[in-house]
């Protein structure tokens, strides 16, 4: 049976998890909620670095993204900082969706599954 492999478990979820190969994340928001969406997006795509970086693999091993934006209009912001992160003919497939936060000062939150 293969391991699972779980980074910074808490009682309601893990920061990443790891099975085959296959990394799930959870949803990343700044760490910094004063910030606009351009600086928010900054701060959570280096997040998502530093949790690939831990489990040995990086931005060019994504499969799929979830975004979520407190304002859809802010997508041109995003895809301002996004597009340049990505590799070059390595977008993973997405969704970018407007959704009420947890939190009224998130602007954005990003969930990506990768591999190894």
């Amino acid at each position: 049976m293969s391991k699972i492999i779980r980074t910074e478990p808490n009682a309601i979820l893990s920061k990443v998890v790891e099975y085959h190969g296959f990394l799930f994340t959870q949803g990343f928001v700044a760490r910094d909620l004063s910030a606009d969406v351009t600086a928010q997006t900054k701060d959570i795509l280096a997040q998502i670095d530093e949790a690939l970086e831990l489990h040995g693999t990086d931005n060019t091993r994504l499969l799929q993204a979830q975004i979520w934006l407190k304002d859809i209009n802010d997508r041109d912001a995003l895809n301002a900082v996004w597009g340049p992160w990505l590799p070059k003919d390595g977008a993973p497939a997405r969704a970018c969706v407007e959704a009420k936060m947890a939190h009224p000062d998130v602007l954005v939150e990003i969930m990506v599954i990768a591999t190894k």
